[in-house]
């Protein structure tokens, strides 16, 4: 049995981007190269053995949101998606993703989830704490739960 989540984002965010920001969202939807510096979600640190079979931490940045194909365990297909909407009103970027997540990733990807909340649009914010970004489902089931960052952390299932 897999421990797999749908994730799905559908928002407009608000705010301009700066030239890294952009570049390294790009990133993280696998639309860009990686940027020399990452600052979003500055460290990927993981335990691997060394030469001596000694447990060492190394820092391994991976993009969180940019698979792209057919989905391994929720059907259909993987995408992560950013445009510039033609009318501004609707925001200064639009951003779909449809990915699967491990729960071992959600702390990490939670860090991009909690920054984009601060980005996007006052119409995905359902209360003074909180911005529903999506939603997330097991993917053995048919129930979809809303995505929600509540004081800037995610409030995963």
């Amino acid at each position: 049995m897999a421990d797999i989540y749908e994730l799905s984002l559908a928002l407009n965010l608000r705010e301009a981007l700066s030239d890294g920001e952009l570049a390294e969202l790009r990133w993280h939807l696998g639309l860009g190269p990686r940027p020399e510096r990452l600052r979003i979600v500055p460290a990927f640190p993981v335990v691997v053995e060394d030469e001596h079979g000694e447990p060492v931490t190394v820092d391994d940045p991976v993009p969180l949101l940019g698979e792209k194909g057919e989905a391994w365990k929720a059907g259909g297909a993987l995408v992560s998606v950013l445009v510039r909407p033609e009318d501004v009103r609707h925001g200064t970027w639009a951003l779909t993703v449809r990915q699967e997540i491990h729960p071992d990733a959600f702390d990490r990807t939670g860090e991009l989830l909690g920054w984009l909340a601060t980005k996007a649009d006052d119409r995905h914010r359902v209360a003074a704490d909180a911005v529903q970004l999506g939603w997330t489902r097991f993917y053995e089931s048919d129930r979809f739960e809303p995505l929600v960052v509540r004081d800037g952390e995610v409030v995963w299932p």
